[in-house]
Protein backbone atom coordinates (compact mmCIF):
# COMPACT_ATOMS: atom_id res chain seq x y z
CA UNK A 1 0.00 0.00 0.00
CA UNK A 2 2.05 3.07 -1.63
CA UNK A 3 0.86 6.36 0.39
CA UNK A 4 2.37 8.86 1.83
CA UNK A 5 1.98 9.40 5.52
CA UNK A 6 1.31 13.24 4.98
CA UNK A 7 -2.25 11.70 3.28
CA UNK A 8 -3.26 9.74 6.77
CA UNK A 9 -5.56 11.32 8.44
CA UNK A 10 -6.21 11.28 12.02
CA UNK A 11 -8.97 7.95 11.80
CA UNK A 12 -6.16 6.57 10.20
CA UNK A 13 -3.21 7.10 13.32
CA UNK A 14 -6.22 6.16 15.50
CA UNK A 15 -7.15 3.10 14.03
CA UNK A 16 -3.39 1.76 12.75
CA UNK A 17 -2.46 2.62 16.65
CA UNK A 18 -5.44 0.16 18.28
CA UNK A 19 -4.50 -2.71 15.72
CA UNK A 20 -1.14 -2.84 16.99
CA UNK A 21 -1.90 -2.25 20.94
CA UNK A 22 -4.57 -4.95 20.91
CA UNK A 23 -2.24 -7.41 18.41
CA UNK A 24 0.14 -6.85 21.34
CA UNK A 25 -1.91 -7.67 23.82
CA UNK A 26 -3.03 -11.16 22.19
CA UNK A 27 0.20 -12.04 22.10
CA UNK A 28 0.98 -11.79 25.37
CA UNK A 29 2.56 -14.44 26.22
CA UNK A 30 1.44 -15.39 29.53
CA UNK A 31 -2.04 -15.15 27.71
CA UNK A 32 -0.11 -17.67 24.73
CA UNK A 33 0.64 -20.14 27.76
CA UNK A 34 -2.84 -19.42 29.67
CA UNK A 35 -5.14 -23.23 28.80
CA UNK A 36 -8.27 -21.41 29.12
CA UNK A 37 -7.19 -18.75 26.96
CA UNK A 38 -5.65 -21.78 24.52
CA UNK A 39 -9.72 -23.39 24.79
CA UNK A 40 -11.34 -20.63 24.12
CA UNK A 41 -9.46 -19.48 21.05
CA UNK A 42 -10.82 -22.81 19.01
CA UNK A 43 -14.91 -21.94 19.43
CA UNK A 44 -14.39 -18.16 19.19
CA UNK A 45 -12.45 -18.41 15.61
CA UNK A 46 -15.52 -20.33 14.14
CA UNK A 47 -17.95 -17.99 16.06
CA UNK A 48 -16.53 -15.19 14.48
CA UNK A 49 -15.16 -15.42 11.31
CA UNK A 50 -16.05 -13.15 9.00
CA UNK A 51 -19.61 -12.98 10.18
CA UNK A 52 -20.05 -9.35 11.63
CA UNK A 53 -19.36 -7.83 8.18
CA UNK A 54 -22.67 -10.14 7.10
CA UNK A 55 -24.64 -8.99 10.01
CA UNK A 56 -24.98 -5.67 9.37
CA UNK A 57 -26.40 -5.01 6.31
CA UNK A 58 -28.63 -8.31 6.84
CA UNK A 59 -30.15 -6.59 9.80
CA UNK A 60 -30.29 -3.59 8.30
CA UNK A 61 -33.03 -5.02 5.63
CA UNK A 62 -34.55 -7.19 7.95
CA UNK A 63 -35.46 -4.27 10.74
CA UNK A 64 -33.64 -1.32 10.09
CA UNK A 65 -31.72 1.02 12.38
CA UNK A 66 -33.01 -1.15 15.52
CA UNK A 67 -30.89 -3.86 14.61
CA UNK A 68 -28.75 -3.63 17.82
CA UNK A 69 -31.90 -4.96 19.87
CA UNK A 70 -32.24 -7.77 17.13
CA UNK A 71 -28.64 -8.52 17.95
CA UNK A 72 -28.74 -8.41 21.26
CA UNK A 73 -31.28 -11.12 20.92
CA UNK A 74 -29.78 -13.17 18.50
CA UNK A 75 -26.81 -13.55 21.19
CA UNK A 76 -28.99 -14.04 23.98
CA UNK A 77 -30.75 -17.00 22.18
CA UNK A 78 -27.31 -18.67 21.22
CA UNK A 79 -26.24 -18.14 24.47
CA UNK A 80 -28.75 -19.76 26.09
CA UNK A 81 -28.19 -22.91 23.58
CA UNK A 82 -24.85 -22.57 24.72
CA UNK A 83 -26.27 -23.19 28.26
CA UNK A 84 -27.71 -26.59 26.96
CA UNK A 85 -24.40 -27.78 25.29
CA UNK A 86 -22.54 -26.92 28.84
CA UNK A 87 -25.32 -28.78 30.98
CA UNK A 88 -24.59 -32.01 28.81
CA UNK A 89 -20.63 -31.50 28.90
CA UNK A 90 -21.62 -31.74 32.62
CA UNK A 91 -24.64 -33.95 33.06
CA UNK A 92 -24.66 -36.07 29.91
CA UNK A 93 -21.45 -37.27 28.85
CA UNK A 94 -21.24 -39.31 31.99
CA UNK A 95 -24.94 -41.15 31.29
CA UNK A 96 -23.48 -41.22 27.50
CA UNK A 97 -20.14 -41.97 27.74
CA UNK A 98 -20.09 -44.41 30.69
CA UNK A 99 -21.61 -47.73 31.23
CA UNK A 100 -24.81 -46.52 34.04
CA UNK A 101 -27.61 -48.76 35.66
CA UNK A 102 -29.88 -47.10 33.70
CA UNK A 103 -29.62 -49.09 30.74
CA UNK A 104 -32.49 -48.25 28.39
CA UNK A 105 -31.79 -44.48 29.12
CA UNK A 106 -27.67 -45.01 28.08
CA UNK A 107 -28.72 -46.62 24.96
CA UNK A 108 -31.22 -44.26 24.12
CA UNK A 109 -28.69 -41.17 25.06
CA UNK A 110 -25.98 -43.02 23.08
CA UNK A 111 -27.95 -42.93 19.73
CA UNK A 112 -29.24 -39.76 20.06
CA UNK A 113 -26.02 -38.46 21.03
CA UNK A 114 -24.15 -40.31 18.08
CA UNK A 115 -27.33 -39.11 15.36
CA UNK A 116 -26.59 -35.03 16.13
CA UNK A 117 -22.73 -35.98 15.84
CA UNK A 118 -23.70 -37.23 12.66
CA UNK A 119 -25.20 -34.22 11.55
CA UNK A 120 -22.76 -32.09 13.11
CA UNK A 121 -19.94 -34.28 11.34
CA UNK A 122 -21.69 -33.18 7.57
CA UNK A 123 -21.83 -29.79 8.75
CA UNK A 124 -18.42 -29.38 9.40
CA UNK A 125 -17.10 -31.39 6.10
CA UNK A 126 -19.34 -28.70 3.80
CA UNK A 127 -18.11 -26.25 6.21
CA UNK A 128 -14.48 -26.39 6.16
CA UNK A 129 -14.43 -26.93 2.93
CA UNK A 130 -16.76 -23.57 2.27
CA UNK A 131 -14.71 -21.56 4.07
CA UNK A 132 -11.30 -22.53 2.62
CA UNK A 133 -12.87 -21.98 -0.57
CA UNK A 134 -14.24 -18.61 0.27
CA UNK A 135 -10.79 -18.11 1.23
CA UNK A 136 -8.93 -19.00 -2.32
CA UNK A 137 -12.05 -16.83 -3.77
CA UNK A 138 -10.87 -13.78 -2.08
CA UNK A 139 -7.11 -14.46 -2.79
CA UNK A 140 -7.95 -13.89 -6.00
CA UNK A 141 -10.40 -11.72 -6.53
CA UNK A 142 -8.47 -9.34 -4.50
CA UNK A 143 -4.90 -9.90 -6.06
CA UNK A 144 -5.19 -11.90 -9.45
CA UNK A 145 -7.95 -12.92 -11.84
CA UNK A 146 -10.48 -15.33 -11.00
CA UNK A 147 -9.56 -19.07 -12.03
CA UNK A 148 -12.26 -21.36 -10.47
CA UNK A 149 -9.02 -24.71 -10.91
CA UNK A 150 -6.43 -22.35 -9.68
CA UNK A 151 -9.23 -21.76 -6.64
CA UNK A 152 -9.50 -24.90 -6.17
CA UNK A 153 -5.66 -26.27 -6.04
CA UNK A 154 -5.43 -23.70 -3.69
CA UNK A 155 -8.06 -24.69 -1.55
CA UNK A 156 -6.32 -28.07 -1.83
CA UNK A 157 -3.15 -27.05 -0.57
CA UNK A 158 -4.69 -25.52 1.99
CA UNK A 159 -6.25 -28.73 3.44
CA UNK A 160 -3.52 -30.38 2.92
CA UNK A 161 -1.49 -28.28 5.07
CA UNK A 162 -4.12 -28.20 8.18
CA UNK A 163 -4.90 -32.01 7.47
CA UNK A 164 -0.98 -33.25 7.44
CA UNK A 165 0.16 -30.50 10.29
CA UNK A 166 -2.58 -31.66 12.34
CA UNK A 167 -1.88 -35.38 11.64
CA UNK A 168 1.75 -34.94 12.57
CA UNK A 169 1.37 -32.07 15.20
CA UNK A 170 -2.03 -33.01 16.36
CA UNK A 171 -4.39 -30.31 18.37
CA UNK A 172 -1.76 -28.00 19.87
CA UNK A 173 -0.20 -26.46 16.33
CA UNK A 174 -3.85 -26.42 15.29
CA UNK A 175 -4.44 -24.17 18.10
CA UNK A 176 -1.27 -22.78 17.37
CA UNK A 177 -2.20 -21.47 14.32
CA UNK A 178 -5.72 -20.56 15.75
CA UNK A 179 -4.10 -18.18 18.34
CA UNK A 180 -2.63 -16.55 15.67
CA UNK A 181 -5.30 -16.24 13.14
CA UNK A 182 -7.70 -15.04 15.97
CA UNK A 183 -4.96 -12.62 17.71
CA UNK A 184 -5.38 -10.69 14.04
CA UNK A 185 -8.51 -10.70 13.20
CA UNK A 186 -9.49 -9.65 17.05
CA UNK A 187 -7.17 -6.76 16.51
CA UNK A 188 -8.57 -5.73 13.36
CA UNK A 189 -12.16 -5.77 14.81
CA UNK A 190 -10.61 -3.65 17.95
CA UNK A 191 -9.77 -1.34 15.72
CA UNK A 192 -12.50 -1.38 13.68
CA UNK A 193 -14.64 -0.63 16.66
CA UNK A 194 -12.44 2.25 18.07
CA UNK A 195 -12.67 3.80 14.34
CA UNK A 196 -16.33 3.88 14.60
CA UNK A 197 -16.33 4.69 17.92
CA UNK A 198 -14.33 8.15 17.64
CA UNK A 199 -16.22 8.46 14.07
CA UNK A 200 -19.37 8.19 15.73
CA UNK A 201 -18.54 11.12 17.97
CA UNK A 202 -19.42 13.89 15.09
CA UNK A 203 -22.92 12.31 14.85
CA UNK A 204 -23.59 11.64 18.32
CA UNK A 205 -26.77 14.42 18.35
CA UNK A 206 -28.63 12.84 15.51
CA UNK A 207 -27.41 8.71 16.59
CA UNK A 208 -29.32 9.42 19.33
CA UNK A 209 -32.48 11.27 18.67
CA UNK A 210 -34.11 8.08 18.41
CA UNK A 211 -35.67 8.72 15.15
CA UNK A 212 -33.97 6.19 12.97
CA UNK A 213 -36.54 3.68 10.45
CA UNK A 214 -38.16 0.84 12.00
CA UNK A 215 -38.97 -2.01 9.33
CA UNK A 216 -42.44 -4.02 10.73
CA UNK A 217 -41.76 -7.84 11.94
CA UNK A 218 -42.48 -10.17 9.47
CA UNK A 219 -42.12 -13.68 8.27
CA UNK A 220 -39.08 -13.37 6.21
CA UNK A 221 -37.98 -11.17 9.23
CA UNK A 222 -38.41 -14.07 11.17
CA UNK A 223 -36.77 -16.45 8.85
CA UNK A 224 -33.73 -13.69 8.43
CA UNK A 225 -33.07 -13.83 11.69
CA UNK A 226 -33.26 -17.38 12.29
CA UNK A 227 -30.62 -17.60 9.80
CA UNK A 228 -28.46 -14.56 11.49
CA UNK A 229 -28.73 -17.09 14.61
CA UNK A 230 -26.48 -19.28 12.47
CA UNK A 231 -24.01 -17.14 11.82
CA UNK A 232 -23.26 -16.78 15.68
CA UNK A 233 -22.71 -20.73 15.64
CA UNK A 234 -19.62 -22.27 16.72
CA UNK A 235 -19.25 -22.37 20.22
CA UNK A 236 -20.11 -26.02 20.19
CA UNK A 237 -16.55 -26.73 19.36
CA UNK A 238 -15.50 -26.82 22.90
CA UNK A 239 -17.65 -29.81 23.39
CA UNK A 240 -15.01 -31.91 21.39
CA UNK A 241 -11.82 -30.95 22.77
CA UNK A 242 -11.85 -33.80 25.56
CA UNK A 243 -8.86 -35.20 24.67
CA UNK A 244 -6.86 -32.24 25.65
CA UNK A 245 -8.84 -30.25 28.23
CA UNK A 246 -10.88 -30.83 31.15
CA UNK A 247 -14.99 -30.49 31.67
CA UNK A 248 -14.54 -27.48 33.67
CA UNK A 249 -12.11 -25.90 31.18
CA UNK A 250 -14.52 -26.83 28.17
CA UNK A 251 -17.49 -25.20 30.25
CA UNK A 252 -15.68 -21.94 30.68
CA UNK A 253 -14.07 -21.69 27.51
CA UNK A 254 -17.35 -21.78 26.07
CA UNK A 255 -18.94 -19.31 27.74
CA UNK A 256 -15.72 -17.06 27.67
CA UNK A 257 -16.06 -17.42 23.80
CA UNK A 258 -19.59 -16.92 23.38
CA UNK A 259 -19.29 -13.53 25.91
CA UNK A 260 -16.19 -11.82 23.92
CA UNK A 261 -18.64 -12.81 20.44
CA UNK A 262 -21.24 -11.58 22.48
CA UNK A 263 -20.02 -8.58 23.24
CA UNK A 264 -18.34 -8.25 19.44
CA UNK A 265 -21.28 -8.63 17.57
CA UNK A 266 -23.31 -6.25 19.47
CA UNK A 267 -21.09 -3.42 20.11
CA UNK A 268 -20.24 -3.17 16.31
CA UNK A 269 -24.15 -2.97 15.17
CA UNK A 270 -24.52 -0.13 17.58
CA UNK A 271 -21.79 1.18 16.20
CA UNK A 272 -22.27 1.32 12.93
CA UNK A 273 -25.61 1.89 12.97
CA UNK A 274 -24.95 6.02 12.24
CA UNK A 275 -23.81 4.43 9.12
CA UNK A 276 -26.80 2.38 7.96
CA UNK A 277 -27.84 4.94 5.54
CA UNK A 278 -24.81 4.36 3.38
CA UNK A 279 -25.67 0.55 2.86
CA UNK A 280 -28.88 1.74 0.82
CA UNK A 281 -27.20 2.09 -2.90
CA UNK A 282 -24.98 -1.15 -1.60
CA UNK A 283 -25.37 -4.77 -2.42
CA UNK A 284 -26.71 -6.94 0.58
CA UNK A 285 -22.69 -8.77 1.29
CA UNK A 286 -20.14 -8.49 3.19
CA UNK A 287 -18.61 -6.28 0.62
CA UNK A 288 -20.69 -3.45 1.54
CA UNK A 289 -19.10 -3.21 4.50
CA UNK A 290 -15.78 -3.49 3.33
CA UNK A 291 -16.10 -0.50 1.04
CA UNK A 292 -18.15 1.41 4.00
CA UNK A 293 -14.83 0.74 6.19
CA UNK A 294 -12.60 2.17 3.56
CA UNK A 295 -14.76 5.35 3.06
CA UNK A 296 -14.24 6.08 6.81
CA UNK A 297 -10.24 5.43 7.05
CA UNK A 298 -7.54 4.42 4.50
CA UNK A 299 -5.54 2.03 6.98
CA UNK A 300 -9.34 0.42 8.14
CA UNK A 301 -10.40 -0.54 4.91
CA UNK A 302 -6.65 -2.47 4.05
CA UNK A 303 -7.18 -3.98 7.59
CA UNK A 304 -10.86 -4.99 7.12
CA UNK A 305 -9.87 -6.56 4.06
CA UNK A 306 -6.95 -8.72 5.44
CA UNK A 307 -9.49 -9.56 8.05
CA UNK A 308 -12.02 -11.94 6.60
CA UNK A 309 -8.88 -13.95 5.06
CA UNK A 310 -7.51 -14.78 8.13
CA UNK A 311 -10.78 -15.18 9.76
CA UNK A 312 -11.89 -17.73 7.35
CA UNK A 313 -8.66 -19.82 7.76
CA UNK A 314 -8.99 -19.60 11.40
CA UNK A 315 -12.63 -20.64 11.21
CA UNK A 316 -11.45 -23.65 9.22
CA UNK A 317 -8.93 -25.00 11.18
CA UNK A 318 -11.21 -24.44 14.47
CA UNK A 319 -13.67 -26.79 13.06
CA UNK A 320 -11.22 -29.10 11.97
CA UNK A 321 -10.26 -29.21 15.02
CA UNK A 322 -13.33 -29.87 16.83
CA UNK A 323 -14.08 -32.78 13.84
CA UNK A 324 -11.34 -34.52 15.14
CA UNK A 325 -12.42 -34.51 18.47
CA UNK A 326 -15.69 -35.92 17.33
CA UNK A 327 -14.53 -38.56 15.69
CA UNK A 328 -12.11 -39.35 18.66
CA UNK A 329 -15.20 -38.99 21.24
CA UNK A 330 -17.16 -41.58 19.04
CA UNK A 331 -14.92 -44.00 18.57
CA UNK A 332 -13.76 -44.46 21.89
CA UNK A 333 -10.29 -43.10 21.59
CA UNK A 334 -9.75 -46.21 18.91
CA UNK A 335 -9.62 -43.38 16.14
CA UNK A 336 -7.38 -40.51 17.27
CA UNK A 337 -7.90 -36.33 16.78
CA UNK A 338 -4.55 -36.12 14.55
CA UNK A 339 -5.88 -39.19 12.22
CA UNK A 340 -9.26 -37.43 12.34
CA UNK A 341 -7.91 -34.25 11.27
CA UNK A 342 -6.33 -35.81 7.86
CA UNK A 343 -9.66 -37.56 6.90
CA UNK A 344 -11.29 -34.38 7.01
CA UNK A 345 -9.39 -32.76 4.68
CA UNK A 346 -9.14 -36.13 2.43
CA UNK A 347 -12.60 -35.77 2.23
CA UNK A 348 -12.79 -31.97 2.02
CA UNK A 349 -10.25 -32.34 -1.12
CA UNK A 350 -12.54 -35.07 -2.84
CA UNK A 351 -15.93 -32.60 -2.09
CA UNK A 352 -14.04 -29.34 -3.55
CA UNK A 353 -13.65 -31.15 -6.65
CA UNK A 354 -16.44 -32.98 -7.20
CA UNK A 355 -19.29 -30.72 -6.03
CA UNK A 356 -20.33 -26.80 -6.00
CA UNK A 357 -19.51 -25.75 -2.46
CA UNK A 358 -21.80 -22.64 -2.94
CA UNK A 359 -24.29 -24.26 -3.88
CA UNK A 360 -24.75 -26.84 -0.82
CA UNK A 361 -23.37 -24.85 2.20
CA UNK A 362 -27.28 -24.14 3.18
CA UNK A 363 -27.72 -27.63 4.09
CA UNK A 364 -24.85 -27.13 6.25
CA UNK A 365 -26.53 -24.32 7.76
CA UNK A 366 -29.71 -26.54 8.27
CA UNK A 367 -27.54 -28.99 9.67
CA UNK A 368 -26.16 -26.90 12.38
CA UNK A 369 -29.33 -25.93 13.73
CA UNK A 370 -30.84 -29.57 13.77
CA UNK A 371 -28.07 -30.11 15.91
CA UNK A 372 -28.33 -27.99 18.25
CA UNK A 373 -32.15 -28.79 18.36
CA UNK A 374 -30.81 -32.45 18.72
CA UNK A 375 -28.72 -31.32 21.81
CA UNK A 376 -31.22 -29.59 23.08
CA UNK A 377 -33.70 -32.72 23.50
CA UNK A 378 -30.70 -34.43 25.03
CA UNK A 379 -30.64 -31.64 27.84
CA UNK A 380 -34.20 -31.52 28.27
CA UNK A 381 -33.93 -35.41 28.84
CA UNK A 382 -31.25 -35.71 31.22
CA UNK A 383 -32.51 -32.22 33.37
CA UNK A 384 -36.02 -33.99 33.85
CA UNK A 385 -33.64 -36.87 34.98
CA UNK A 386 -31.75 -34.91 37.60
CA UNK A 387 -34.84 -33.34 38.53
CA UNK A 388 -33.79 -30.01 37.25
CA UNK A 389 -37.56 -28.77 36.27
CA UNK A 390 -36.16 -24.77 35.59
CA UNK A 391 -33.66 -25.66 32.93
CA UNK A 392 -36.10 -28.10 31.34
CA UNK A 393 -38.53 -26.06 30.68
CA UNK A 394 -35.76 -23.45 29.04
CA UNK A 395 -34.83 -26.41 27.10
CA UNK A 396 -38.32 -27.76 26.06
CA UNK A 397 -38.67 -23.92 24.53
CA UNK A 398 -35.58 -23.83 22.54
CA UNK A 399 -36.29 -27.12 20.92
CA UNK A 400 -39.21 -25.67 19.13
CA UNK A 401 -37.35 -22.33 18.79
CA UNK A 402 -34.47 -24.48 17.07
CA UNK A 403 -37.44 -26.69 15.50
CA UNK A 404 -38.50 -23.11 13.87
CA UNK A 405 -34.54 -22.20 12.73
CA UNK A 406 -34.01 -25.82 11.15
CA UNK A 407 -37.21 -25.45 8.83
CA UNK A 408 -37.89 -21.90 8.27
CA UNK A 409 -34.32 -20.10 8.67
CA UNK A 410 -32.60 -18.38 6.02
CA UNK A 411 -28.88 -19.28 5.20
CA UNK A 412 -27.05 -16.05 5.43
CA UNK A 413 -23.85 -17.26 3.17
Amino acid sequence: MDVSLSKLTYLDWITAIAFLLAFAFFLNPKLERNRLWRATVIPLASIIGSGYLVCAPLLYYAVGDYAVLAMAGIVTLAYLIGTALRFNIRYAEPLIYEQTPERKLHIFLVELERFSNLVLAFSYIISVAFYLRLLSAFIFSGFFHRDPFLENLLTTALLLFIGISGFLKGLDFLAFLDRYGVAINLSIIFSFLVGLAVHDLTLFEKHFSFEGTFKPITFETLQILAGILLIVQGFETSKYLKEKFTVEERIKSMRLAQIISGFIYVTFILLITPLFHLLNNMPLSATAIIVLAASLSLVLGFLIKVGPLVSQFSAAVADTASAGGLLYMETHGRISSNLGYLLLALIDIVLIWSANIFQIIAYASKSFAFYYMLQTVIAFIVALKYRKYHLAVLFFVLIWVLAFITVFGKSAE
